[in-house]
């Protein structure tokens, strides 16, 4: 079992930057890929960014690519997704999951999920 927490999420005003970070505990973190996908209101959920187990590999969504960028700790079990030049559309939970397998960008590759941490990005 692997738990996530997620924290870092709160309103900001567009063109403004957020961190998030996600907790891992449980089994050893550095052996998982990890992911963040985003839920905005009334969609369904999406992919955001992944990274491999070593950080060598990293996949971003066209959405964000330029804006955002993921990255690990393998010493802190931590994963982070940097936020820049944020823009309204970019509301939404974000939740961050993790692989056992491989990096990937859909769901059903990720076995573990965090309960998600909210952002606001106001106009």
């Amino acid at each position: 079992q692997v738990q996530l927490v997620e924290s870092g999420g709160r309103l900001v005003q567009a063109g403004g930057s957020l961190r998030l970070s996600c907790v891992a505990s449980g089994r050893t973190f550095s052996s998982f890929a990890m992911g963040w996908f985003r839920q905005a209101p009334g969609k369904e959920r999406e992919f955001v960014a992944a990274i491999s187990w070593s950080g060598g590999m990293t996949l971003h969504a066209d959405s964000i690519k330029g804006r955002f960028i993921i990255s690990r700790d393998n010493a802190k079990n931590t994963v982070y997704l940097q936020m820049n030049t944020l823009k309204p559309e970019d509301t939404a939970v974000y939740y961050c999951a993790a692989d056992p397998k491989t990096i990937g960008g859909q769901e059903y590759e990720y076995d573990y999920w965090g309960q998600g941490t909210q952002v606001t990005v106001s106009s």
